[in-house]
């Protein structure tokens, strides 16, 4: 079905649902803060990149971590208000961050251009999923080490239909939630070798979550709706609280280009 002239596209849907958020997102703990965080920087600072990319930034936490530890630090995401947000942060700190605009699925990079590639909670809305993947791939030299960390679904299912209805009700710019067996064969497939996973569970604050993305009284109404109405395996799953907090599922992939 062909989307009417009124209609957004995703990526332009993105950008309207990031934007207006960008420094939410610079100053939310949620995503200033982790042992997935730690892991990237421990690897930034252990292979000192000449060239490092934190692909769909956000709000730069990557960048922030591993300027340090990269003689040039380049974050990319489809968001200018994103960008001029994380510029802004940046200068604030005393990094050295260069902020390009571009879609995850067209990087404007040659071929071998990085060094070090991190993506962390990005790839659940990127437009074309396994595109970007392969553009991480073609924009990072053979044998240079990538991360990505993101939100992942447990399983196909009751569990997975849970997750994908609430995020989208959320964010409407939510593109899809993958396991992570997924996650392994797109890599594998655009030319990553594996080399380490680690799966984790995130407690999402509702008020929080809800808050960060301006979601409408109504959408909010229908995530909780949703949540009361869940089986207990669905609500287990999730630990789902009273007030309609929960336990998110994320992995953090290491990988080496082939």
């Amino acid at each position: 079905m062909s989307k009417s002239p009124g209609q957004p596209s995703h990526d332009a849907n993105v950008v309207g649902q990031f934007g207006p958020q960008a420094q939410s997102y610079v100053s939310s703990a949620v995503h200033a803060a982790g042992e997935d965080l730690d892991r990237i920087e421990a690897l930034a600072a252990q292979h000192h990149p000449a060239r490092a990319l934190d692909l769909g930034c956000g709000g730069g936490h990557v960048a922030y971590r591993i300027a340090p530890h990269c003689a040039a630090t380049t974050a990319s995401d489809l968001s200018e208000a994103m960008l001029a947000a994380v510029s802004a942060e940046a200068t604030r700190r005393g990094l050295a961050v260069e902020t390009i605009w571009a879609p995850a699925e067209a990087l404007p990079f040659a071929a071998g251009h990085f060094n070090f590639v991190a993506c962390r909670y990005s790839a659940h809305h990127w437009r074309e999923f396994e595109h970007g993947i392969t553009e991480a791939r073609r924009v990072l030299q053979h044998g240079a080490p990538a991360v990505f960390v993101d939100s992942v679904s447990p399983a196909r299912g009751p569990l997975d239909t849970h997750l994908q209805a609430i995020e989208l009700l959320r964010d409407t710019s939510h593109a899809a939630n993958r396991t992570v067996a997924e996650w392994i064969a797109a890599l594998e497939r655009a030319g990553f070798a594996i080399t380490g996973v680690a799966t984790g569970r995130v407690r999402m604050d509702f008020a929080d979550w809800t808050a960060r993305m301006q979601t409408p009284p109504e959408r909010i109404a229908a995530i909780r709706a949703l949540q009361q109405a869940a089986s207990h395996e669905v609500a287990t799953h999730y630990a789902i609280e009273p007030d309609g907090s929960f336990m998110l599922d994320r992995v953090l992939i290491e990988a080496s280009a082939r």
